[in-house]
């Protein structure tokens, strides 16, 4: 066992462990309830539902969505909907906004052990949710997080087990025929990890006869995937080593049991952070965007969420940059400019 398992590395074992365990227990708790969005007309009300976009069936087949999926979601609103309508209806303790986050991903989503007894989740995700939270229901507070693993993201939406996801989660177009995005809130790409003793250099040739790591339903399996059937990556690159959580990854790298991970670099950054033993290799090969997840008839949500991002952005004090600032900073870059999502595109019509 290397010794990247002390300190934090020892901790993201244990953390791999117990997300599964609870992850499972969660899926078993979570309400069944589905929520549908309201089908009025309008670009700044809730819209019309996505019966209506046949174009949006097969969102890969579409050159231009293919392109820039981060741009196909709703305008900004503040009105409410069906879907929020049901959120703020629910009564006494239940009257919160459910999201699925993750638990064990550093700085971003994860339960800090020296924050007390309760060890709250932090992070810059769970910021966000908090001030989606202020919005809708009047209390950032007002929250049920759900620990929802990596392959469970878009099924605990379809399923109504929450109301969004907000968890490291890329726009893509596959997703798109899937769930709803938000705008883009972060700017990230594919990266290489690996320990500082690997001869690895990063996503080139001398990933051959490595074993790689990815979770699975991530960006980062299919990317490699698809670059492997198109020769992009080395031929002898294994990637028969799939997990449920991201930080499963780290823990089979510490453990010596492949030989790199390949993820998003604002995570794979965190989980270096984690582990001094490992570093990133080479440059991002990919650009990817987050968004939150919603389900695919949430309008009126999706514009809320849009109307929050747009104004969490210009927040000087206690918004986006501040959170950068608090969680990020330290494992990317002083300056948060090579993680700024684009100015926001609003071609999503229906």
């Amino acid at each position: 066992m290397r010794a990247g398992l002390r300190g934090w590395g020892g901790v993201g074992a244990m953390a791999a462990v117990c997300a599964l365990v609870l992850g499972f227990a969660c899926a078993l708790l979570l309400p069944l309830a589905q929520s549908r969005a309201d089908g009025s007309p309008g670009t700044g009300g809730p819209g019309l539902t996505r019966a209506d976009q046949t174009a949006d069936d097969k969102p890969c087949d579409n050159p231009a969505i293919k392109a820039h999926p981060e741009e196909q979601t709703l305008s900004p609103s503040s009105a409410d909907g069906t879907t929020i309508d049901k959120i703020k209806a629910r009564e006494g303790a239940k009257r919160k906004l459910i999201v699925g986050v993750d638990q064990n991903s550093y700085r971003w989503g994860y339960r800090n052990p020296n924050s007390g007894p309760k060890a709250d989740l932090e992070g810059f995700d769970i910021d966000l949710v908090h001030r989606i939270a202020q919005d809708i229901l009047g209390d950032p507070k007002a929250v049920q997080f759900k620990a929802i693993p990596t392959n469970q993201r878009i099924p605990a939406i379809q399923k109504g087990r929450v109301d969004m996801v907000v968890r490291t989660m890329t726009i893509n177009c596959k997703r798109l025929a899937d769930v709803a995005f938000s705008a883009p809130y972060f700017k990230t790409g594919q990266q290489v990890l690996a320990p500082k003793s690997s001869d690895i250099k990063g996503y080139d040739g001398t990933l051959a006869h490595k074993k790689i790591c990815t979770a699975e339903g991530s960006t980062a399996f299919s990317q490699l995937d698809e670059d492997k059937r198109a020769g992009k990556l080395v031929a002898s690159a294994d990637l028969r080593t799939t997990v449920p959580n991201q930080l499963d990854c780290l823990v089979r790298l510490q453990l010596g049991e492949v030989d790199a991970v390949v993820t998003d670099g604002a995570l794979a950054a965190s989980q270096a952070a984690q582990d001094p033993t490992v570093e990133l290799k080479g440059s991002p090969f990919t650009t990817e965007y987050y968004g939150v997840a919603m389900k695919s008839d949430a309008d009126d949500l999706v514009r809320r969420v849009n109307q929050v991002l747009v104004d969490y952005r210009k927040d000087t004090t206690d918004g986006w940059q501040a959170s950068y600032d608090r969680w990020l900073s330290a494992t990317l870059d002083k300056s948060s400019a090579k993680s700024e999502p684009p100015p926001p595109k609003y071609l999503r019509k229906n």
